[in-house]
């Protein structure tokens, strides 16, 4: 069987409950396996290798049913355990099992101090499942009662369960412990981070945030998965023209390229994606980063480290002194790395960095409020790329809906503006209705939606007289950018994502 056909097996034709309950997630791991249908005493189970006869044997053995082999690729079949099996009535069973209340915290811990002890197996549990949503991050959120746990996926929250107050402290702490914190103080802000291997095998890195609030510390945690593969730059959603006017700036051998956008709009994977496009051989290239999220071959990677002396700024001037060709930046935070960066770029270094601001125009403007000359901004950037993500229309349950006059009229504005005289006009537009799949969301997964802005000689005169941000955005449209929401338009045209979701991450009012 291929493995397109496959994929549509093991997630379209979602296994049966009463199929999952007879084989526990621990042997669907071990043997590689996941029940499929249950038809009176035969039992339909997708199998990597179907010839394995101690699989069949167990799994006989411990269902007592005969069982129908169906062939399938292992990493699909891991994949649908991941999605399936859920084991929320796990996490609840080792906090239940955790040290009695009436224990202070310190006591409770050295009880539990060991890694098999229950608060140790719930935070794992709690990680475990995060990664089998998807999710970007972990929020712990303390309330007068209780510990509400929260998970991100596709950048929307998703409340999952929650814990007695007492409990919940008690995983907080046990959070602390892991990521190197100080486990007495509940009254400062603590940043953190650590390693753990989760039940599928993943090797994650965890950044950990801690902040004291009301009704205790609230805790949130940045899932980083290492093994998770560098995407090319033709795979982030870049639309034919923008990528071509993308690589064009990614080819000038010195200057300044930003890509801005808010926290979680994806700067970080195009950043890394435009590393991967360069020659990595014939090239010196260095990056600072806060934190090295994930590691490169033949890239020089170093860590900034505030307490050694070791930040964006200073680091950059040591990494000058080092011969290097691509430098890229993690982030332009302050004054003295901006002129740090720009001197940088124009004094022979490609450099790459991340900045936050509105849109692709607002960056320029934010570099001069930062303190660098409007003639030194003009001379050193080749161009900036504003970016956002939006979430892709679940393909199980798409079907034509329609939809509320605004966006059609924002979507029929947006398709014919502009340059773009042709007007459209559209009433039902493919939306999700919300299945297992997608966990009735209604979307599945994410993809980018970029204004790329290539620096061209009227825009720089432009910089160059301080002319007002609209009017230099109106310029670099007739040059040819395309704005986000445009860009995000054309994605609803092409049914990836829906106009609302376009709006809710890109629409401002002029």
């Amino acid at each position: 069987m291929a493995d397109g056909q496959t994929d549509v097996k093991l997630k379209k034709l979602m296994p049966q409950p009463e199929a999952l309950r007879l084989v526990p997630e621990a042997m669907a791991r071990k043997y590689t396996v996941i029940p499929l249908e249950l038809n009176g005493s035969v039992l339909r189970v997708a199998m990597a290798d179907a010839t394995d006869i101690f699989a069949w044997e167990a799994l006989e053995a411990h269902t007592h049913k005969h069982i129908q082999p169906e062939l399938a690729s292992a990493q699909n079949i891991l994949d649908a355990i991941d999605f399936n099996y859920q084991s929320y009535e796990e996490i609840q069973k080792h906090i239940s099992n955790i040290a009695s209340p009436t224990l202070t915290i310190e006591q409770q811990l050295e009880v539990d101090s060991g890694s098999d002890a229950p608060v140790a197996r719930a935070v794992t549990s709690i990680v475990d499942e995060a990664v089998k949503a998807g999710a970007s991050d972990i929020h712990l959120q303390p309330e007068r009662e209780m510990l509400r746990i929260r998970y991100r996926v596709d950048g929307v929250l998703h409340d999952t369960l929650s814990v007695p107050s007492q409990t919940g402290n008690t995983i907080i702490s046990r959070i602390k412990i892991m990521a190197n914190m100080n486990i007495a103080d509940h009254h400062r802000p603590q940043d953190g981070q650590f390693s753990i291997e989760t039940q599928g095998g993943k090797s994650l890195d965890v950044r950990v945030a801690i902040i004291p609030t009301i009704h205790g510390e609230m805790a949130t945690l940045r899932l980083l998965d290492k093994s998770r593969a560098i995407m090319a730059l033709s795979d982030l959603g870049f639309m034919p023209e923008s990528l071509k006017t993308y690589e064009k700036m990614l080819k000038v051998p010195h200057g300044m390229i930003l890509v801005s956008g808010p926290t979680g709009a994806g700067k970080s994977t195009t950043l890394y994606a435009s590393l991967n496009s360069l020659d990595l051989t014939g090239r010196n290239i260095i990056t600072i980063e806060d934190p090295v999220e994930y590691h490169f071959e033949r890239i020089n990677q170093v860590q900034v480290n505030a307490r050694a002396g070791l930040t964006f700024a200073s680091g950059l001037r040591s990494i000058l002194r080092l011969d290097p060709d691509v430098i890229l930046v993690g982030e332009i935070r302050d004054a003295e790395t901006a002129k740090i960066a720009i001197q940088a770029a124009l004094t022979g270094h490609l450099v790459l960095s991340s900045i936050h601001a509105n849109d692709a125009v607002s960056v320029a403007f934010r570099l001069v409020d930062l303190g660098v000359e409007p003639f030194l901004v003009s001379t050193a950037l080749i161009g900036i790329v504003a970016q956002r993500m939006v979430r892709r229309i679940c393909p199980y349950c798409a079907q034509p809906t329609d939809v509320p006059l605004l966006e059609e009229m924002v979507y029929s504005k947006e398709i014919g503006g502009y340059n773009y005289p042709v007007i459209e006009e559209r009433r039902q537009f493919m939306y999700g209705k919300g299945c297992k799949s997608c966990a009735n969301t209604g979307y599945q997964g994410r993809i980018g939606v970029f204004e790329v802005l290539r620096l061209s000689d009227e825009v720089r005169a432009m910089l160059l007289t301080t002319s007002s941000p609209a009017k230099l955005r109106t310029q670099a449209i007739n040059d040819g950018m395309i704005p986000l929401i445009r860009d995000g338009m054309l994605k609803v045209k092409e049914r990836v994502t829906t106009p609302s979701e376009v709006m809710r991450n890109t629409y401002t009012v002029d």
